[in-house]
């Protein structure tokens, strides 16, 4: 028997980092859940050769099982590169909190054919990652989104332990479990819990005992009331009386530690003093209206800022730095004398501008008056510039320039003095009207020692025997406050700032800001202090509220919260965070491990923006989309030891649950009532306090409210002044659910059981309506579908009894049962009020009834209930009912019914099934279909690209992982089962076909899992409809994978993508066939441009991407059929560019026949036993060696036959003796747009040597073949590029064949060892070989210096680029010979030999430099003035370049000549690579070329590689969406690849 622990799965969340190290995640934010038992495991996934893995390690400050969390630990995981593999790092997640990680890597140099140094080392930004905390109370896990939070103001709470016990007691009652408690601890002079006298001693008035009281006080919360405790902290500021301040001065902002805020200082003196001088003035001192608030402000500047004289802070002293100036040139003591070179003739504001540049010094800082200063050997240089050496006659005209020119200096900075002292006049106004004029300001009342003018910036330590000890300047310490908008990132209170100068902070008088500096050295005491403060919360509170988290420097939260942590893994933190910014809230959140940021209700002002607020905490939308996935059988391979992170589930018959990272927002503390806000009795209608409580407990997320709001107080509390305790009859009495007196409590702790019950077990999908003055929620669970529906009836002034109702409430396929109904009415009267008020010793709510309410209807009709709510149901009501969904009791088995059964129901389809089942274009099904059907088409999205999975699934993919619920498609599936009839009726009617019987069990399974959906409600159709869709393509692209080659099912994800465009392209069709007598699988060209008829099957096409399609792919049998239906056909030499069917080949490519024959050589060297192919029989089409024409029904049609080795001899002897030939029915039947010369073929051979020609201008004998036919351009009948000659490619392939052929008669493998000239020449492949090497790079080389075009066959005055290979070699026009194309790439792949090194690794920096798109290969030179990147088939124009689309080769992208040039710079890379390191640089130079291509085929709804795109990878809307070679060519990339690095 096994291990009873072993794991039956392994949760996996899934984190991919893309080329640059980044995470690949949508929004960027990771928030992972608690850590679980056994442990989840992150996985890091990486391109195994992406830039970051060269000499590249991945580093992670996760820690082991076991050990303690340290930042600045991080463990290295060196990465391995492998082309042909995803590396995956496996990290285990024992601990929460907020975790980083980044990559260091050597950058990959640009390519470049000579010798440069390598790049120094880097390193990637940090990333984080975030893990909620594992909370638990009384043995019950709580998930952060089930916390019912409630607030307290802790003095305010009684005598400890009998009524703070009473208290908790009835917080427990009412179904909270988390208590907040505002700072414990000991306070300062102002009273405010959050200005703190001593950090480290708890209140003594609150708990007599201190620390002993706190832990019993913890004790009895989490065992008796099943309240966990959670506590402010405050890092900021400290009690302006805290007596350790007096002893460590150097904790806060003084003017020693921060001199810059010396001028801060002596404003804020200056101040004060006005306001103290104001009767000396004349001046009021009590302000009762706007006239005298101008008075006081009129007489602010002469009476105080004139006499601070703060200016001198600002500027440089002219007299004073002129003289030094003028006695340093006396002197001869200058210096930068070589910055001022023709200083005499500049103007005054170039010469300002040097000193201000070169002299100026202390340009940014506010250090003391006049601390801006000249450098006079500076000045004395610009001095000795203008004047000449120091001379005393000339003194007083230098100290007058010197003068002059200091003045000019201080312009700008008199200019700043002025802002400023505006902005100072205009926050002082602001200020003291708020404070003793505004209505909802406190109205101080008159200017005395009580209640200052303005409050002090400062606070000034007493003068005693412990402070007789520090610099007077450290006795004056900078209070703390907020500051409108500002950037949370920057220290208000920091050298860079003027915020306190400016006096733009609202300040705190009884805080002093504290100051930490960068690292704990800067301050031993504070840090220490703060930590020991920390370590003592985090020791009793399981949960910390950052108090103005946006104003405590990131690396003190940091670091403070790593000391907690380390106390209490599991530490829940929340936030007051008020950045302005999401993304800066981001910041926060990431670097922190924040659990939730505090989100506030109160601040709605509308029922509008109350909607608005649930919807945006509410989870995701009811029926959203599953984006997890369930692998089983061999984990991915990983670059770690896995047995070092503690995994124990790599066993046999392990499961994976793959988690893809869910886009995540920032999580909310979602309360419906602070005790920083005001109340709803303030701000709304008192009655609003029960619908706001239900709205904000039917949402996703953590909630909280506090203590006063249930009971309905009737305004905020201050918590500074506030001198009564709290007095709540749910404290006195047992709560129980229902309607009563006294507050909504007994309501509360149904919304709070609601809420918990809902978070702990994961009812995440909401639906929120808003209609007039009405909200309803539906919150459900994703599975199960069980869920709790809530109506409420908002209150906000003006609403009375309500205006109008709400309309009836529909809930398709789903049941309610009412929970209740209620309503709150509250005596708001002035006299209830005053009798709050009055009583002076406790707080009480305002009276208050909560009453049932009658009348609720639930109408049940065929699948839906019908919700109408009672004629009278006013402002203030709510509803609340228990959902169910009949037809999906059993839904977490539908769950798993859909994703159940899928592998082995494809698990007897072949590759040709699943072309069937995945893919067909709408050519491709209506041929099927005989016209009948085509691929569907969704109301308001358009058809789909393909009748087959693929279809459903190009359409799918974004609607699931972006959860696009408002889609066309959804609302489509919505409105009825239209599209699932389709799939399974296509099916079900090829599984009736002998050829496609195996296709019964996927439309069994199907069936069987749309059948169950059907049942479901409409709602949740688009959701299952995905998920079973989803499966089914995994599976059939899982057995897809399984049919073909090992290396390709080990291979990463982008060579499986391109494997499977092979299954995409082959495929029966009635149209079109290999042969005549039958219909078998062939493959097309394209699609869905080149799918059926003649257009499917391109003699060219097939053979360029028969290696990658076919034969790296493992399927052989589908390589050997094409090759054997080509070689039936040979005639003339050649194989036909258009097969059709073999019935009417057309014989009009030169360079067809060569990629067939390169293709049979890679057969032979790929396939076992390969070489049998060379004796294989085919049946000939035509008579060999006879160039008659005949129709395939012909008697002497397939009456002989040849072996492939014949074949292949033919086509060489063909060629040898020359062909001249005129094509089989020339003329417009078989081509409209052709000159009647251009059906003329004329090839041969120079022997001299050895390079065949051909072609002529009428015709286009080559891939680029593009006929002009445009009679508007004057066009037609002219090719756009005839490349007749001798194409660079052909000779190429040319070179490889007779080598091939020779080696193999060497061998005793070939039986033909020559040729025969048609003089009767004898010329063996040895020979001919011989030719070719000696002449190709003189015939085809042009060399980088042209005093070198004498070594080879060049015309230098036609050269338009040098140091590449010719496209052509003696065509019709000698300019194009010379044009740069990306043809010679195929020659270099296929005859390496032909090329020296140095001129191929030239040649092709040429080409990645100048041709090389995003995804394709400039088809021309963008220097040559034929150049057109744009191709429009459509166009008509007078334009002959460009009309009827005859620049199809002009200069546009193609796809599949970059598997060429990829293969051939890897190839010639590795050559002069000795080195790992160097060979591992080869093959991440073909890596970051493939990005574009990657990202297209991942992007592509046809999930392929197009034919071309415009310049620059644009989109070109004629080009074939998906095309053979374009993939194929690429995947003869990837086995060149794990060729050379097994080699």
């Amino acid at each position: 028997m096994g291990s009873q622990n072993a794991p039956s799965s392994q949760e996996v969340y899934y984190l991919p980092l893309d080329d640059a190290g980044h995470p690949d995640v949508p929004g960027g934010y990771i928030y992972l859940p608690p850590p679980t038992e056994p442990a989840y495991i992150v996985r890091f996934a990486i391109e195994g050769t992406s830039s970051v893995c060269r000499e590249g390690s991945l580093w992670v400050n996760v820690p082991r099982k076991g050990e303690k969390f340290d930042r600045h630990s991080f463990r290295e995981y060196k990465l391995h590169p492998d082309f042909n593999q995803i590396l995956y790092i496996d990290v285990t997640i024992h601990v929460a909190g907020a975790f980083a990680f980044y990559t260091t890597y050597t950058p990959l140099p640009d390519f470049t054919s000579a010798t440069v140094a390598p790049p120094s080392a880097t390193t990637t930004e940090t990333f984080y990652f975030d893990v909620s905390p594992k909370l638990m109370v009384k043995g019950t896990i709580l998930p952060i989104d089930s916390l019912s939070i409630f607030s307290v103001i802790s003095k305010l709470m009684g005598k400890y332990p009998t009524d703070w016990e009473r208290h908790l007691r009835g917080i427990g009652q009412r179904e909270y479990n988390m208590v907040h408690f505002t700072p414990l601890m000991q306070r300062g002079s102002s009273n405010s819990p959050y200005s703190m006298y001593d950090q480290l001693s708890f209140d003594p008035a609150c708990f007599p005992n201190g620390e002993k009281d706190v832990a019993a006080m913890i004790k009895s919360m989490e065992t008796n009331h099943g309240l966990l405790g959670l506590t402010d902290v405050v890092w900021n500021h400290t009690a302006n009386n805290s007596k350790w301040l007096e002893a460590h001065p150097e904790a806060g902002y003084n003017i020693e530690t921060a001199p810059w805020l010396e001028v801060a200082l002596e404003l804020d003196n200056a101040l004060l003093q006005y306001g103290t001088d104001l009767a000396k003035y004349g001046l009021p001192t009590e302000l009762k209206s706007a006239d005298d608030l101008q008075r006081v402000m009129d007489g602010l500047k002469p009476h105080c800022l004139d006499l601070v004289n703060i200016w001198e802070y600002y500027v440089v002293k002219v007299g004073r730095d002129a003289q030094a100036a003028v006695d340093a040139w006396l002197s001869g003591l200058t210096s930068a004398d070589n910055k001022v070179d023709g200083a005499k003739d500049w103007s005054l504001a170039q010469r300002v501008y040097f000193l201000r540049e070169n002299a100026l010094l202390g340009a940014n800082k506010f250090a003391g008056r006049f601390d801006r200063k000249i450098d006079p050997n500076v000045a004395a240089a610009l001095l000795t510039s203008v004047f000449g050496h120091g001379a005393s006659e000339r003194q007083q005209a230098a100290l007058d320039a010197m003068t002059d020119w200091l003045n000019a200096l201080n312009v700008p900075f008199y200019q700043d003095y002025d802002a400023d002292v505006a902005v100072i006049k205009q926050q002082v106004r602001d200020r003291v009207r708020y404070l003793r004029l505004d209505d909802d300001g406190p109205k101080l009342g008159p200017i005395n020692k009580e209640h200052a003018f303005i409050e002090s910036y400062f606070t000034r330590l007493p003068l005693n025997e412990t402070t007789k000890q520090h610099d007077p300047k450290a006795l004056f310490l900078v209070n703390n406050g907020w500051v409108w908008a500002a950037d949370a990132m920057k220290d208000n209170a920091g050298e860079s700032s003027r915020t306190y100068l400016r006096r733009q902070v609202i300040v705190w008088g009884d805080c002093v800001k504290l100051r930490y500096g960068k690292r704990p050295e800067d301050n031993p005491y504070l840090w220490d202090f703060m930590s020991r403060y920390t370590r003592l919360m985090a020791k009793y509170f399981a949960g910390f509220r950052i108090d103005n988290c946006h104003s405590t420097p990131l690396h003190v939260a940091e670091y403070l919260l790593d000391q907690a942590r380390d106390v209490r893994p599991n530490l829940a933190v929340f936030a007051e965070l008020f950045t302005g910014d999401e993304k800066m809230d981001y910041v926060f959140v990431k670097r922190l491990g924040l659990s939730a940021l505090i989100r506030e209700a109160m601040q709605a002002w509308s029922t509008q923006e109350v909607s608005r607020l649930v919807h945006m905490h509410s989870g995701r939308p009811i029926g959203s989309f599953e984006i997890d996935k369930i692998s089983s059988g061999k984990k991915p391979k990983t670059s770690v030891d896995t047995a070092l992170e503690g995994i124990n589930g790599s066993m046999a018959g392990t499961t994976e649950v793959v988690h893809n990272i869910r886009q995540s927002p920032v999580h909310a503390l979602f309360m419906d009532c602070t005790h920083d806000n005001e109340v709803p009795a303030q701000k709304r209608d008192a009655r609003d306090t029960l619908p706001n409580a239900a709205l904000v407990n039917m949402c996703a997320c953590a909630t909280g409210s506090v203590m006063g709001y249930d009971e309905i107080y009737p305004k905020l509390i201050d918590l500074v002044s506030e001198p009564r305790l709290y007095q709540s009859s749910f404290s006195d009495h047992e709560v129980t659910i229902g309607a009563g007196r006294g507050g909504i409590g007994r309501i509360k702790k149904l919304l709070n059981n609601i809420h918990t019950f809902m978070g702990r077990h994961g009812y995440d999908e909401t639906f929120i309506h808003h209609e007039g003055e009405y909200i309803t929620v539906h919150r459900m669970h994703p599975k199960t579908r069980k869920g709790y529906f809530t109506v409420a009836h908002t209150a906000f002034p003006g609403y009375g009894q309500g205006h109008g109702s709400l309309t009836p409430v529909h809930l398709g396929g789903t049941k309610a049962k009412l929970i209740g109904c209620w309503k709150l009415d509250v005596d708001d009267s002035t006299s209830a009020r005053e009798k709050v008020y009055n009583d002076k010793q406790y707080l009480r709510g305002l009276p208050s009834t909560v009453s049932d309410l009658t009348g609720v209807n639930l109408d049940e009709k065929d699948d839906k209930t019908v919700i109408t709510m009672p004629s009278y149901f006013p402002p203030g009501s709510i509803a609340m009912f228990e959902t169910w969904i009949p037809s999906a009791e059993h839904s977490e088995g539908l769950d798993r019914f859909v994703t159940s059964g899928a592998t082995q129901a494809f698990s007897d389809t072949s590759l040709i099934d699943l072309n069937f089942v995945m893919y067909r274009s709408e050519p491709e099904e209506r041929d099927v279909s005989g016209g009948q059907d085509g691929v569907y088409a969704i109301p308001g999205y358009g058809p789909l690209v393909y009748a087959g999975l693929q279809g459903w699934w190009s359409c799918l993919r974004d609607v699931v992982r972006y959860n696009q619920l408002g889609h066309p498609v959804c609302s489509h599936l919505r409105e009825g089962t239209w599209a699932m009839d389709y799939i399974v009726g296509r099916l079900d009617r090829i599984s009736k076909q002998n050829e496609f019987s195996a296709l019964s069990n996927p439309a069994s399974w199907l069936r069987s899992r749309f059948d169950a959906i059907r049942k479901m409600p409409s709602f949740l159709r688009p959701r299952y409809f995905a998920l079973t869709i989803q499966t089914a393509y995994d599976a059939a692209w899982a057995r897809g994978l399984d049919l073909m080659s090992d290396d390709v099912q080990n291979a990463q994800g982008f060579v499986q993508s391109l494997a499977m465009v092979s299954v995409q392209v082959t495929g029966y069709m009635h149209s079109a066939s290999l042969n005549p007598f039958g219909i078998v699988p062939s493959m097309a060209a394209g699609l869905p441009h080149f799918t059926s008829s003649w257009a499917r099957c391109w003699g060219r096409d097939i053979f360029i991407a028969l290696r990658g399609l076919y034969l790296t792919t493992g399927r052989y049998a589908d390589a050997k059929n094409h090759i054997v239906a080509f070689a039936s056909v040979l005639k003339h030499g050649m194989i036909p560019n258009l097969l059709s069917d073999g019935k009417l080949p057309r014989y009009n490519s030169r360079d067809s026949i060569w990629f067939f024959l390169q293709a049979i050589q890679d057969y032979t060297k790929m396939v076992p036993n390969g070489l049998d192919l060379l004796q294989e029989k085919v049946d000939r089409r035509f008579l060999p060696y006879d160039d008659t024409y005949f129709e395939f029904d012909d008697p002497r049609a397939y009456s002989k036959q040849s072996t492939i080795e014949d074949v292949v001899q033919e086509a060489l002897q063909r060629h040898a003796t020359g062909l001249s030939f005129r094509e089989a029915n020339a003329g417009p039947a078989i081509d409209s747009q052709m000159k009647d010369e251009g059906f003329n073929i004329e090839i041969h051979v120079d022997w001299a040597t050895g390079i065949i020609f051909g072609g002529n201008q009428a015709n286009c004998g080559t891939w680029m073949d593009k006929m002009g036919e445009s009679p508007k351009a004057a066009s037609k009948g002219f090719p756009g590029t005839p490349r007749d000659g001798a194409p660079v490619e052909i000779t190429g392939l040319l070179a490889s064949t007779v080598s091939w052929v020779n080696d193999l008669y060497g061998q005793g493998l070939y039986s033909y060892g020559s040729v025969t000239r048609d003089n009767g020449q004898q010329v063996t492949f040895k020979d001919w070989a011989s030719l070719l090497q000696d002449n190709f790079e003189r015939c085809y080389y042009v060399p980088v210096e042209a005093s070198k075009d004498g070594m080879f066959d060049v015309n230098s005055s036609i050269v338009n680029r040098r140091g590449i290979y010719k496209d052509l070699y003696r065509s019709g026009k000698e300019y194009e010979d010379y044009q740069l194309r990306p043809n010679f790439p195929i020659a270099m792949t296929v005859a390496p030999w032909l090329f020296s090194t140095d001129r191929a690794l030239s040649a092709l920096e040429m080409a990645d430099r100048f041709l090389r798109g995003p995804t394709g290969m400039a088809t021309l030179d963008p220097s040559d003035l034929n150049y057109r990147p744009y191709y429009i088939n459509s166009e008509d124009s007078t334009d002959f370049s460009t009309s009827k689309g005859r620049n199809y080769h002009q200069g546009p992208e193609w796809i599949w000549p970059t598997g060429f040039f990829l293969r051939a710079l890897l190839k010639f890379d590795l050559m002069r690579k000795t080195g790992k390191a160097e060979r591992t640089e080869a093959f991440q130079q073909i890596t970051r070329r493939l990005e574009g291509c990657k990202v297209a085929i991942r992007e592509s709804p046809w999930a392929g590689l197009a034919e071309l795109t415009q310049k620059n990878g644009e989109y070109c809307g004629d080009s074939s969406p998906t095309q053979s070679w374009s993939a194929g060519c690429l995947l003869d990339m990837f086995y060149d690849a794990k060729e050379y690095a097994q080699s």
